[in-house]
């Protein structure tokens, strides 16, 4: 029997088991005790447990930070690395985020089924496809489970203090065929000197676009209209201008995207920003933001606009919000796979501050990079041509930062292909069941794959 026609019947049961999953509001919160990232990710990893013990597999539970399965033996572990968390709902959905949904579209819809929860059930089937065909392992698969994926990876930094090591395999966490290599995580945040500007918040994560904005300034002599003929110049997808004796009020709504593509979103506070030095709005910060953060998500104007082979530099403002009288933004920078952290601290440090604000370098990430050519790039390869016939796609490299810079000896492989939008991080997120199928038969190959000596 071809494994397409092995897999096929399993489609309704798949599904059922991600509802499971889905189900739970695994966002990150308030930690308690035995749940460092709060009960939704704690909730979420008992349920996976519970579904990978029902199909005959040994599991462990890593102290609620991650928990996984596995089968096999031998002191080499093949690693599937997979998340649990999610990043917030958000508003704008057309079902319940939490209620996996089937459309005529051919999609299931929820929050999770694509990032990323419907790859650990894709990867369940495979790993038990592969143990029923009674293939010699002298390698164990462990599927590795985490909880704070979204928000740090605390998690893996967790198992890796506390349990073996992953000796090679991948993260059903980014695109297929594979991602050979991820850009440098930046984070900064800007903070004002001095502020005419009486509060401004908005934005839900660091790591997606600023979709929603509410700004209120003092009125002064600045016409209302004027500033709404300024705020439908720019790339708004709406806004709200109201007015008192005193103050005016903006509600600004951009498109979210996430921060490794910002340029695919709109930013609600850069737009705003925007807005307010074409109406004639004289602000320090103002000028400060749109001199150096702007909305080009280029990073020129903090100097450090630069590109290699495989990608360019972006800058996401994600969240700003305003705390006694200070405003601050958080910058995700995305720096490409051969620019080094000593050229970008040389580069910015020049435009850090001046007399309108400032910005602070939080932490500077490395960057990961396999050769094209490397075993564990080309196995995986393989079992995606082997699985859709597709060589047109190749490899590549991505602005977003996985399990891969966390867990040593593994790369992002799949689940999302190249051509999809899945909205991710985004309202309506989907999954194609067809493709969701098809991870299946890819991962079934690539554990043959790595299982091979």
């Amino acid at each position: 029997m071809k494994r397409e026609e092995l897999i096929r019947p399993l489609e309704g049961e798949m599904i059922e088991k991600l509802a499971r999953l889905v189900k739970h509001n695994s966002e990150r919160g308030e930690a308690g005790p035995g749940m460092p990232f709060g009960p939704g990710p704690a909730a979420c990893l008992k349920e996976a447990l519970q579904i990978f013990e029902e199909e005959g597999f040994k599991t462990t539970n890593v102290d609620n930070y991650c928990g996984y399965a596995e089968m096999g033996e031998g002191t080499d572990i093949i690693g599937i690395v997979s998340h649990l968390d999610i990043v917030p709902a958000g508003e704008g959905w057309d079902t319940d985020p939490f209620t996996v949904t089937r459309k005529d579209d051919g999609r299931i819809y929820g929050r999770g089924v694509s990032d990323d929860k419907g790859s650990v059930i894709a990867s369940l089937y495979a790993m038990k496809i592969v143990r029923d065909m009674g293939v010699p392992m002298k390698k164990r698969v462990r599927m590795l489970m985490g909880c704070n994926e979204e928000s740090g990876s605390e998690c893996m930094a967790y198992y890796n203090a506390h349990c073996e090591p992953i000796t090679t395999g991948f993260t059903p966490d980014g695109d297929f065929p594979g991602i050979h290599g991820e850009k440098g995580m930046v984070a900064l945040n800007a903070y004002s000197k001095n502020t005419r500007i009486i509060s401004m918040n908005g934005g839900i994560v660091k790591n997606a676009v600023c979709t929603r904005c509410t700004t209120v300034i003092p009125r002064g002599d600045l016409c209302p209209e004027c500033l709404r003929k300024a705020l439908s110049e720019t790339a708004l997808t709406s806004f709200e201008v109201t007015a008192d004796d005193d103050t005016i009020t903006i509600e600004a709504v951009g498109k979210s995207a996430h921060a490794a593509g910002p340029l695919k979103g709109i930013n609600a506070a850069g737009c705003t920003m925007q807005a307010l030095e074409a109406a004639g709005f004289e602000d320090d910060f103002v000028k400060f933001y749109n001199s150096h953060i702007g909305i080009t998500c280029d990073g020129a104007g903090l100097g450090i606009k630069c590109e290699d082979e495989y990608g360019v530099l972006t800058l996401n403002n994600g969240i700003v919000r305003t705390e006694d009288g200070v405003i601050s933004c958080t910058l995700d920078i995305r720096r490409p796979v051969t620019i080094t952290e000593e050229q970008i601290r040389e580069w910015i440090a020049p435009y850090l501050e001046d007399e309108n604000g400032r910005i602070e370098i939080e932490a500077i990430g490395p960057t990961l990079f396999y050769p094209l050519d490397s075993p564990l790039v080309s196995r995986l390869y393989q079992a995606y041509v082997d699985a859709t016939g597709d060589t047109e796609h190749k490899p590549m490299v991505i602005g977003g930062g996985t399990y891969a810079k966390s867990i040593p000896g593994i790369i992002a492989f799949g689940c999302q292909f190249q051509d999809g939008n899945n909205h991710i991080h985004d309202a309506n997120e989907s999954l194609v069941v067809e493709e969701f199928l098809l991870q299946v038969d890819i991962y079934v190959q690539a554990i043959l794959n790595l299982l091979e000596d």
